[in-house]
């Protein structure tokens, strides 16, 4: 078997790198301690009860936010969602407002659903694991919903190592 380069920690990050995910928006919070962030480590994982897996990296700050029973809305990018790649890929801070200049649908006790994603998921979290520098969260989905008929963004990384 042939290796695509000479460094075989460079093939296995190429390889680890092909594997394809979708682009989401993770939503967490209400009011002022609301946030956002971009994931692409997220699928569902479960038919019954429906559930959903998200890895978030233990240094973001919405980790802290997602206790058991929590809930979280995963808004899924559509393709072409570049707007909402850029805004969120930045990250924001503690109390730094993650919705500015985006039109959302707040509903009680529900975190943000974005009006430009493609669909959303609004879930409550069942489980956590710890999964060496990430923490996969995994959500029951309670609610949901198409917004535009569209396709979802698919992301490949170059380096599966780093992001």
């Amino acid at each position: 078997m042939t290796h695509g380069t000479a460094d075989p920690s460079e093939s296995l990050a190429a390889a680890l790198g092909r594997i394809p995910s979708g682009l989401f928006v993770l939503t967490a919070g209400s009011g002022s301690a609301e946030t956002g962030m971009l994931a692409s480590w997220a699928q569902q994982c479960s038919f019954d009860p429906p559930q959903v897996s998200v890895a978030i990296n233990k240094q973001r700050d919405v980790v802290e936010r997602l206790a058991e029973g929590a809930a979280f809305v995963l808004n899924v990018i559509p393709e072409g969602g570049k707007a909402l790649v850029a805004h969120f890929g930045k990250g924001f801070g503690p109390g730094e407002p993650a919705f500015k200049g985006l039109e959302i649908v707040r509903e009680s006790e529900t975190p943000p659903v974005l009006r430009a994603a493609l669909a959303y998921l609004v879930c409550r979290v069942a489980d956590r694991l710890d999964v060496g520098d990430h923490v996969l969260v995994i959500g029951r989905v309670t609610a949901g919903a198409v917004l535009h008929d569209a396709k979802p963004t698919v992301h490949v990384r170059k380096n599966g190592l780093k992001y």
